[in-house]
């Protein structure tokens, strides 16, 4: 009898991960005189916790919403993800094509046309000079670039530095799509197509793991939630009830304040 069973593989490993910015002070000159006069001595910066002992699995097809208050960690994680960060201590892993849209233009070079930056992006992304040739039609087209292909991406505004960056990163054709609060860039009509491609590639049975404070978007678009807080996760499961829980933070957050 032929076992049929389908093993899921693990795409994302995140394993006791910690990550520490240090935030720098900025003294009169005559603090920062005596400090160099003391031989540097005493702390003229203070080191933040951004993630503290963070661990998480995603399979290969989930759909997961990193979500969280400002200041939570979601960025942080996310860059660490992509590979854009290290982490301090503990250990990141990721499974197959990683395609992140982390930082708009991030991997753009503003002296390059489009058309050139398409070629630069696509290589970074892992595709050769033939598959960028056969998908570039489709690329500009989905972009809605148009004939500004052919002009340098420096005079590009930032909605147009968005429809060329998504369109090249899910023509790579990803197992992991990581996606930042991006799509609050960009008019409603392209949010709406982005939307719809990312519903694709899950269907597809992509790797979802998106940040966003569009709390009903990630609903309909993720499975599964995961919070942070503090650079902690403190609930993970249901995606409805997740954002439930946020939401009660956040009206509780907003009630301390006021």
């Amino acid at each position: 009898m032929t076992d049929h069973t389908v093993t899921m593989q693990t795409a994302i490993t995140v394993q006791g991960v910690r990550k520490e910015f240090v935030l720098r002070h900025t003294r009169s000159l005559k603090e920062a005189v005596m400090w160099i006069l003391r031989g540097r001595r005493g702390d003229i910066s203070k080191k933040f916790d951004a993630l503290k002992d963070v661990s998480l699995h995603v399979e290969e097809g989930e759909t997961v919403a990193l979500m969280g208050l400002n200041g939570s960690g979601k960025s942080t994680l996310l860059k660490l993800i992509s590979g854009v960060l290290q982490p301090d201590a503990g250990s990141v892993r990721t499974r197959g094509r990683v395609a992140g849209l982390i930082e708009v233009g991030a991997g753009f070079h503003h002296d390059l046309s489009g058309r050139d930056n398409v070629y630069l992006n696509g290589a970074i992304l892992g595709m050769s000079e033939q598959q960028i040739d056969a998908m570039f039609d489709s690329i500009v087209e989905f972009s809605e670039i148009g004939e500004f292909i052919d002009t340098e991406v420096k005079f590009y505004s930032s909605g147009m530095y968005l429809r060329l960056a998504f369109s090249i990163a899910v023509h790579t054709d990803p197992e992991v799509f990581l996606i930042d609060e991006i799509l609050a860039v960009g008019d409603e009509p392209f949010q709406r197509k982005c939307i719809s491609k990312i519903k694709e590639l899950a269907e597809a049975g992509k790797t979802l793991f998106v940040v966003s404070h569009d709390l009903d978007l990630v609903s309909t678009i993720c499975e599964r939630g995961v919070l942070l807080e503090h650079g902690k996760v403190i609930m993970d499961g249901e995606v409805h009830e997740v954002v439930k829980e946020l939401r009660r933070r956040s009206a509780e957050s907003a009630g301390t304040e006021a």
